[in-house]
């Protein structure tokens, strides 16, 4: 009898998933475990390159068969310190967007609030994966990640923090991404180790920050502070009604395809 192939699952090369994956290779040894970027994630699952992955909110939309297989996500109820637009002019005269291409979620975000808090759907352009402020001249520009949370050179007229304006819009938390799986993937119990790692990583937050702060140029309680006060790693009532809200502005706009009933795909969740 052949033995079952590995499950290939995908997570976010970032500090902000440094809590999911937490002993995760020690938890379930048998996992092959790929850190990318959240968009080479997305399209991996998409190809059946991987069973599960971390992605994106926006990619999770946009395949019916998807199906959420945690409550651990990455989302925020405020401040999230690592998801920012730069803005060289005011916020109602940005004509020209760059957007972070390390993440279609939050570039979908960006769109979303620009729409319907000024009105505005300015031309966009990618900024490309290693490329900074410097590199781009357009009117605002959206960063990701760690590189957001160190404030780039330069003078700007306006600065958002995506996951406070959200908060304070919507009133609801947002949810950034999930694990996720595709259809007919036998999990074999990897759900409930995917919830073990979580609360082991929720459990050490210290010894994540005293490992990764360095190698980002944090301090360990700059790195502490980011983990513990702005990110929430659990889908709950409130972040799947937040995820909700978001999807029907998405297909509103035509970032999201209608017809996704979310209700069904979170079963998981609590």
């Amino acid at each position: 009898m052949n033995a079952r192939p590995p499950l290939r699952v995908g997570a976010v090369s970032y500090l902000n998933t440094k809590p999911l994956i937490y002993g995760l290779r020690e938890i379930a040894p048998e996992v092959e475990l790929v850190l990318d970027y959240p968009s080479k994630l997305a399209d991996s699952l998409a190809a059946g390159r991987l069973d599960v992955a971390l992605i994106p909110s926006i990619e999770f939309f946009q395949d019916p068969s998807y199906s959420i297989v945690s409550d651990a996500c990455i989302g925020c109820r405020g401040p999230v310190l690592s998801v920012k637009l730069f803005s060289r002019v005011p916020l109602e005269e940005i004509r020209t967007l760059a957007l972070d291409e390390g993440s279609r979620t939050s570039a979908a975000l960006t769109r979303i609030l620009l729409h319907e808090r000024f009105g505005i759907d300015p031309q966009r352009e990618p900024l490309l994966i290693g490329n900074d402020l410097s590199d781009t001249r357009a009117d605002a520009v959206l960063l990701i990640g760690d590189r957001a949370m160190h404030a780039p050179v330069g003078k700007f007229a306006a600065v958002w923090d995506l996951g406070d304006e959200w908060c304070r819009w919507a009133e609801l938390p947002f949810v950034f991404a999930m694990w996720t799986a595709r259809a007919g993937v036998d999990l074999n119990g990897f759900d409930q180790l995917l919830e073990q790692a979580r609360d082991a990583g929720v459990a050490n937050l210290q010894t994540i920050a005293e490992r990764e702060a360095a190698p980002l140029g944090l301090t360990v309680p700059e790195c502490l502070s980011y983990l513990r006060d702005n990110l929430y790693f659990y889908l709950g009532p409130r972040e799947l009604r937040g995820l909700n809200l978001y999807y029907q502005l998405a297909q509103k706009r035509s970032l999201a395809p209608p017809g996704v009933d979310l209700g069904c795909s979170v079963e998981t969740a609590r």
